[in-house]
């Protein structure tokens, strides 16, 4: 048994110095991959900054042909940015001789990089550090579409035909909706940004809680509201639509000058959007809660309820800064070929998150 254990001692013994060998090669083979790859980021670098410098050039001069600069003020910034450039090559080429002399001179560093950005983790033995991806692109002298994210909540309710709106099925403080999305906004006219085009994509949640013991119940191409037989806690149709809103912005906006850019800023302004949305039904849901024999019971059943499968309808906003009173309104039928017609309408605030 002894002699079992001294021979089974000494493989694991061989093998764990192979293996530690072979780790030592792969990890020389690696630096040295690595401080090629270095090698060949100093050209990058180089042709990359001065990429920049041509498009920062090339926005200063935009700028004196518009008559924005004189031709003394062009030629200033044109060396400030020509400085700076040169700077950034002197300065990027530094970290990376320094990174390929310290590979060079441990043998036992090594570097984690998915890519040949600048931006590397190193570990040397164990501990580490990391130098950030280098960000330092110009920004475009006119950038006339932006994008952010768009939230909304609020009161929900329908129109049913033949009624009056006070004589709504649906509790007016429990039936909500929830949206949120992504938008983007482009300036119509070049010299102006009194009118924007703001167009994106988003999912919009109708809830409808009917009031006295009613639920929704699908017979057929039919939906109604029929009493429930027990006592509900709570009757609740979700209704999630996706939806590509297109709406025409317009408003005040203040104007930013830089040296190599300008922009349009509707911050602390009011704006007006009007328009609409498109898109198609993604589900239907009922949650019903309720008690039977003494047992508290939750149902949630998913159907169709003859939902309306192509939506669309009419949108609007009238904002401060980023906040606004939002409005929309379904012109097309909650439930299909129903005997009775009704339409989603929907009201309360929007925030567009830039």
């Amino acid at each position: 048994m002894k002699t079992i254990t001294k021979y089974l001692a000494s493989i694991i013994l061989i093998v764990s110095i192979a293996m530690a060998n072979a780790q030592e090669t792969t990890s020389t083979n690696n630096n040295s991959e690595k401080i090629e790859i270095l090698k060949a980021l100093k050209e990058k670098i180089r042709t990359e900054e001065r990429e920049f410098l041509k498009e920062e050039v090339e926005a200063i001069n935009t700028r004196f042909e518009t008559n924005e600069i004189t031709e003394a003020e062009a030629n200033r910034l044109k060396k400030e940015v020509a400085k700076k450039r040169a700077l950034n090559i002197e300065n990027r080429l530094a970290i990376v001789d320094n990174k390929i002399a310290l590979l060079e001179r441990n043998s036992d560093v090594s570097m984690v990089s998915n890519d040949d950005d600048p931006g590397f983790r190193i570990s040397i033995g164990s501990s580490d550090f990391s130098i950030g991806r280098w960000k330092n692109k110009p920004r475009k002298y006119d950038r006339r579409t932006t994008s952010d994210m768009v939230l909304a909540f609020g009161l929900n309710n329908a129109i049913v035909e033949g009624e009056d709106f006070d004589e709504s099925p649906y509790k007016i403080g429990g039936s909500r909706f929830f949206e949120i999305g992504w938008a983007w906004k482009t300036r119509v006219f070049k010299n102006s940004n009194f009118l924007r085009l703001k167009y994106g994509y988003s999912f919009q949640i109708n809830g409808l809680k009917a009031k006295s013991n009613m639920y929704f119940v699908q017979d057929g191409d039919q939906t109604m509201l029929e009493e429930f037989p027990s006592e509900l806690k709570k009757s609740k149709l979700s209704i999630t639509n996706l939806v590509f809103p297109v709406h025409f912005e317009f408003g005040p906006s203040k104007r930013i000058d830089r040296d190599t850019y300008f922009r349009y800023s509707t911050s602390n302004q009011f704006k007006i959007g009007i328009g609409g949305y498109t898109g198609f039904n993604i589900g239907t849901r009922q949650k019903l809660k309720y008690s039977m024999d003494g047992e508290k019971v939750k149902d949630k059943i998913k159907r169709s309820f003859n939902a309306t499968g192509l939506v669309y309808g009419l949108s609007g906003y009238i904002a401060f800064d980023d906040t606004a009173l939002y409005v929309k309104y379904d012109l097309s039928p909650m439930f299909k070929d129903q005997t009775i017609k009704q339409n989603n309408i929907s009201v309360g605030v929007r925030f567009d998150m830039d």
